[in-house]
């Protein structure tokens, strides 16, 4: 049994929002069963402009599940990063500016850099969302990166020159959880990935680097290895490869965390922001 509402299926349709992706889906109804068909939709929506943004929603915890559960199984919540208190079997964490004891919540203020999230885990989340529940008046966009086009971007002399290279990705929430650690901790939680990931739907290349956790490319001297994430970083950064999201109560924003890499924009930290957000697991390597 469910507690979706019994309203007649709508005809979801899409609406590109920019060069650099996203798209906002328009007439669908997360309250209600998704069907098969819509839900295919979605995944090759999903595929084509990475981020999809759904507006003026009014929904619970069960209801962000099941959309989840539309591109894959639902990842846990990782107790030794954040705090998670209240319900162990929720699959929420709620990313605000100030802590609840009674439930799992990410506290981040202000800015935050361009990251990919998981990426310093041995299989970093295929998908991640965001749900607005309260949104400061100003500031705290989401900029979200086309690691895809960054790549394409590249003269095939630079595509050649960071082919199957490796970097190390790094993260120690508690001590730089918005911005680039000076120094690493050695016991902190880090991985090897590859500098240029293939997506296992699409094919495509992409970019797969952040300036946040990336910290240096293995095997390579730190001047080289600067000189090559830095240029990268760049890309990515580049204003036509970014699509900026301003939030609004109620959206739901879900993108691909295979080929995409997102910031924060500044807001007041006096402001309350808070967002409710889950991930779906990667069934595949990253390769």
């Amino acid at each position: 049994m469910n507690n979706f509402d019994t309203a007649t299926q709508l005809v979801p349709r899409v609406h590109p929002l920019s060069n650099a992706g996203g798209a906002i889906i328009s007439d669908i109804d997360l309250r209600s069963p998704i069907s098969e068909e819509v839900g295919e939709m979605l995944r090759s929506a999903w595929r084509t402009y990475l981020v999809l943004v759904i507006r003026d929603l009014n929904i619970e915890e069960q209801h962000q599940e099941s959309f989840c559960k539309i591109f894959g199984n639902l990842a846990g919540l990782r107790s030794k990063v954040y705090r998670t208190g209240g319900d162990t079997k929720s699959h929420a964490l709620w990313v605000a500016n100030a802590e609840d004891l009674s439930r799992p919540t990410a506290v981040q203020q202000g800015e935050m850099m361009f990251h990919i999230d998981q990426c310093y885990t041995e299989r970093p989340s295929k998908a991640s969302t965001l749900y607005a529940v309260t949104i400061p008046d100003e500031g705290g966009n989401t900029r979200f990166s086309n690691l895809i086009k960054a790549y394409e971007g590249l003269s095939d002399d630079w595509k050649m020159r960071i082919e199957g290279l490796q970097a190390l990705n790094y993260f120690d929430y508690q001590a730089n959880a918005t911005t680039r650690p000076e120094t690493i901790d050695p016991n902190g939680p880090q991985f090897l990935h590859p500098v240029v990931r293939t997506h296992p739907e699409t094919g495509r290349k992409s970019l797969f680097v952040n300036r946040q956790m990336t910290i240096f490319i293995e095997g390579l001297g730190a001047n080289e290895s600067d000189e090559i994430l830095n240029y990268l970083f760049e890309m990515i950064e580049d204003p036509t490869n970014v699509y900026e999201h301003v939030w609004k109560v109620g959206d739901l924003v879900l993108w691909d965390n295979r080929c995409t890499a997102h910031a924060r924009t500044y807001y007041d930290p006096k402001e309350s922001r808070l967002l409710r957000r889950m991930t779906v697991l990667d069934e595949n390597p990253v390769t």
